[in-house]
Parts: C-alpha cells; structure tokens; sequence
C-alpha cells in the first residue's frame, strides 16, 4: 500500500514523499542502465553484527548535479525537473562563494555546461589565524554543500546527496606543496540529488521505492513534469559499451613501489613520519562497468559495494573494505583497517593466517597508529571522554585477503555536524599516515600521479543530518573504456620493501582478475553471466568416475572434489559383481580410504 508524507524545508520547499513496495528483481536492470545513464548503485555485502548490515540503495536520472573543481562549485539541472530546484540550490551557493560568468557550450570547459541551466560560485580561501577546532567550518567548497543541506533538510532518512569525494579535497584544509601536474578539468566532488531512489533493507527484506516530487516558494513544481529518462544520444538509444583502447597504460616497474618504500623507511629514521601509505596504479580494458559491477559484487563482497557514473563517460565501480564516517544522530563511527595477510585455500589455512596475523607485533602496530590518529580526528568535534574503541582487532575476511579492524565511536559536540566529522577525518589515516600532513606531503612527492578519487570517499550525506561514507579503496576509476586500479600498503619502520610491494599487488588481485573476467562482455552478450566458450576448461570435464565406498565417513567429500573438478561421479559400496564396471564404463575408478584391510571388500576381486 503507497505511503505519502509531506514536510517543509528551511528553503520553503514542500517536499512530497510517495513510498511503495518494488520488486528487488528490478535492482538488476537498474545497474544496468546506470552504465548509460547518470545514477548510482550503492549496497552492502558483509553482514558484521554492530558494524555493518547488508543494504542496497539505487537511483537514476537525478534532477540535479552538484560538481566541485578546486574552489570553484557549481549546481547544474541534468533535466527539466532540475530546473524547479535550481534558483533554490542557487541562492545556497550565493551565501557561500562568489558568483562565476556562465559557461557555455562553446567555452573553455564544455564538460561544465548543462543544456537545462547551472549556477557557479568560487569560495575564496580565508587568511588569517584560526582555532583547530574550528577547521572544518573554515571556507572550502564543503561552505556551498553545506549551504546546499541547509536549505533542503528535512525529517527523510534517504533524501540527501549521493556520489563521490576525490582525494585533493583535502588540500583545501591542510597546507601541502602540490608537486604533480593537475588537470584543470578534473573533478574533486561529484555529488547527486535524486527525486527517485530503489532502497532494499536485506536485513527486513523489505524493498521501497521512493519518490519525491518538489514545490518552491514561487510557485514552482515537478509533479507535472515527467521523470526523464536521459541517456547516451550517439547511437539511437542503445545500451552502449565503452570502447578501450587498444594500449592502456603499462603497470608499475617491479621493485618501484619497494624503492619508496626504502625511502619512508629513511623519513621513519629521522622521526618525520611513523606511519605512510603510499600507492600504486594497475591498469586494465573495461568495456562494461556494469557487468564489472555485478560481478566484484559476487566475487568480492564488501561493506561498501558501489557503482557511479559521473557523467562524461567517468565511472567509480569497487567492493571497499573499510567506512570512512558514518553518522547517526550525534553519534560518529568509523572502522579503520590495519594488518592485511593473504586467505589461504581453506578454512584450516585460514585459521592459520588469522593465528599469524593476530600474532604479528607490526600488524598491531599499524592498527595501534591507525586507531590513534582516528580518535585524535574525533576529539576535535566530540564530546570530551565520549570518544572510545568499541571493537579491538577485529577479524574482517574477503576473497583474497583477511584484515584486523578497530571499531571507534564518540558523540558530536553540540554545534557541530556530520559535515564535521566527515571533514575533521579527512582523510583517513589508514590511506595518508602520520603526522598526517607529512605523511600526505610525502605521498605528494613519491607518488607518480594524482590521486583522484582514490582515498576519498563514497556515499551519502542526507539531508536528515546522516551519513554514510565508505574510504574509496579497491575501486576501479575508468574512464574512456580503461579501469585503473590504485593500491597501497600502510608502512612502518620495520616493513620489508618486498613484502609491502607484493601487499600492494594482492590487493589489487581481485578487482583486476574481474575485470579480466569481465573482458569478453562486448555490445549485445548478456552482462554477468559467462557463456560455457568464456570459461577456462576443467581438468575432470567429460570423464565418468566410479567411487567405491569402502565403508569410510568421508567418501562423498571425496566425490565432491570430483565433481567440482567437472567430472561425473558415481558411488557404489563396495560388494557389487565385477559386470557393473562395463554397466557404467569409467574412465576411473576410484577406491575410498577405509578401516580394515583391502580383503575385508574383496579388492582383490575389483582390481
């Protein structure tokens, strides 16, 4: 049964909710058009009690776009809809910054122009002496989003502004020589408000569709205009893949990672830093970011699974590991991740390297660090004594790898918000280090490009005073059909150059054998389910196999392997008459461990 509620905004916008059930099926499709149409998929694989639960949350065609390059942020209306909220959204930016002249389509930044309106505002830079505490209120372009907040919030749990922080968000905060060449075009902050979102509680299974319909205080509405349904114009229509090139760039020299590492262990020498991530960028074709998707989904569940197309063929796709802030009313958690060994290829082996890791002094001193600075980050905007370690040392296990984790807490001070808590950490020490500005000026120095979106951040932040952000780790940036994936490995005075160098390539494993999975999904194949020529031939496919059963507790374990090997598996007790082996006519037959001895079940007979 539909759901309406209604409620007014500081702005005089009366927003109008219609909430209804949805068919979880549909989650499916929608990645699927998010691949040629701006949106975003946003879901949880893991189910940690405390920590995290699993959820899934999808939009497409939002209204508007809200885009950040340096100091200069902008709103744009990617539809008709957008229009009715864009003089609102333009009257938060004013309180902000300082307004820009209009870029057209024939300017020097055609990729900024919208065909239905923007407005854009500079934020200057603010001089002179400040209190730490008061850092994260200081001028930034997060002065407009806050802005932005203001004016639409509201008691809605999911309303709000999805997408993506990129790393050099934070030199707006803390002071660091840029040494890499930057490109003006490029986009720190890309940040969607949808008017209609897909949201499955797998914890209740109960899956709703909201849909939000907007009247301003001039008179304005979106409930006669229809939701649009924008997609790609250069081929009628189609549901379009990305063409790589033919040469995508070549992965890192071996031994270059470890020569950075040798020259932080120099900087630990002298007391400069105690702790640094460094990284490093792999490179791979993606044709389908979709089915890229929905495959590092079932293949590499993780807390934070995303999807987002940022518009101008630019797509995040990643399975993160770790949460950067999420806020609760005034409550702040994060989980930082330390302390990383390789799964091993079985449940027994895995216990073993869990042993190792909980046993290794480096691996807890990383997470010692790690939790350190994390409850340093949160005393500056938390309740004195408020700010605790809920969880010590966590076991959290992937696909390839298994991590220790910390669970922190601590509540807000009055005056202070999740724009707050989400600035005062940025950003994370377990993708900078510490000090954390020298460890971010060292990585500025050693790295051998931009960072971009790495070590930033997805999610939400909704207009109900929450939020929800995952660290933008094993995550795919792909742009013009090609998906680079940078990884890094947290360092201390005693890592071996080596071992920290093969850490980083490890992590890099799973998102990259994916997408070379991925690889033969070309226009017109369906996404996400290989064909039987697409996978590699098993070393039991087309044999049969008789088992004997030698009265053993484990014989169809025994057959299972088999099986999963592709052969057929047949199992007798042993006893039968020597005619059944031309009955079944094996390529093998296989005898079972047993008690007794082999006269006991007439072996001799059988062979």
């Amino acid at each position: 049964m539909d759901q309406s509620t209604s409620y007014l905004t500081p702005a005089g916008v009366r927003v109008h909710r219609v909430a209804e059930p949805f068919d979880p099926g549909q989650l499916d499709e929608i990645t699927r058009q998010v691949q040629d149409r701006p949106g975003g998929v946003l879901s949880s694989g893991m189910e940690y009690p405390g920590r995290y639960s699993r959820w899934h949350v999808a939009y497409l065609d939002p209204p508007i776009q809200v885009v950040a390059r340096g100091r200069r942020i902008g709103v744009a209306a990617l539809n008709q809809r957008g229009l009715v909220l864009l003089p609102v959204l333009e009257a938060a930016l004013r309180r902000a910054g300082t307004p820009q002249q209009a870029v057209d389509s024939t300017g020097g930044h055609p990729a900024r122009s919208s065909q239905y309106g923007q407005f854009e505002v500079v934020v200057e830079e603010e001089e002179g002496v400040f209190a730490e505490e008061d850092r994260s209120r200081r001028p930034t372009v997060f002065s407009a989003v806050r802005e932005i907040i203001a004016a639409l919030a509201g008691p809605d749990p999911h309303l709000g502004l999805y997408g993506a922080f990129g790393y050099d968000l934070a030199f707006q905060f803390e002071p660091v020589r840029l040494r890499q060449r930057r490109d003006e075009d490029s986009r720190d902050l890309v940040l969607h408000l949808p008017d209609r979102l897909w949201v499955l509680d797998r914890k209740r299974e109960v899956a709703t569709r909201f849909s939000y319909e907007f009247d301003t205080m001039d008179g304005a509405g979106t409930v006669e205009i229809p939701r649009e349904r924008a997609r790609r114009t250069d081929d009628g229509g189609r549901d379009h893949d990305l063409v790589p090139p033919e040469d995508v760039p070549r992965d890192p020299q071996p031994g270059s990672y470890a020569r950075v590492v040798e020259q932080a262990r120099e900087k630990f020498a002298r007391g400069d830093l105690f702790e640094v991530v460094p990284s490093h960028t792999f490179h791979a074709p993606c044709a389908a970011p979709a089915a890229f998707y929905e495959r590092l989904r079932a293949r590499n569940p993780a807390p934070y699974e995303f999807f987002l197309n940022l518009g101008e063929e630019e797509y995040l796709v990643g399975a993160s590991p770790e949460m950067y802030v999420r806020v609760t009313g005034d409550r702040v958690e994060t989980c930082p991740i330390a302390g990383t060994i390789a799964r091993g290829a079985s449940p027994l082996e895995d216990a073993e390297a869990i042993r190792t890791l909980l046993t290794s002094p480096k691996d807890e001193s990383e997470l010692t660090m790690c939790t350190d600075v994390d409850r340093n980050d949160k005393s500056r905007i938390c309740v004195p004594g408020s700010v605790r370690v809920i969880g010590r040392r966590q076991i959290e296990i992937y696909s390839r790898l298994i991590h220790t984790v910390d669970h922190v807490e601590g509540r807000l001070r009055p005056g202070f918000d999740a724009l707050d808590a989400f600035l005062t950490h940025m950003w994370a020490v377990t993708v900078t280090g510490a000090p954390k500005n020298w460890a971010m000026q060292f990585i500025e120095d050693h790295e051998s490009a931009p960072r971009r979106w790495y070590g930033g951040a997805v999610g939400w932040i909704g207009f109900d005073g929450g939020m929800n952000t995952g660290l933008t780790l094993r995550t795919a940036h792909i742009t013009a059909g090609v998906a680079a994936v940078r990884t890094g490995a947290t360092l201390l005075f005693d890592s071996v150059p080596l071992d920290e160098e093969r850490e980083t390539m490890l992590k890099a494993r799973a998102l990259l054998e994916t997408l070379a999975e991925t690889a033969g999904f070309g226009p017109g194949r369906e996404r996400g389910v290989p064909g039987r020529s697409e996978v590699s031939p098993l070393a039991g496919d087309g044999l049969r196999v008789l088992l004997v059963d030698l009265q053993d507790s484990f014989v169809h374990t025994l057959a299972g392997y088999f099986a999963q090997l592709g052969a057929t598996v047949t199992t007798l007790r042993a006893g039968f008459d020597a005619s059944v082996l031309d009955e079944y006519a094996p390529d093998l037959v296989v005898l079972s461990p047993g008690p007794g001895r082999p006269s006991d079940f007439g072996c001799d007979k059988l062979l």
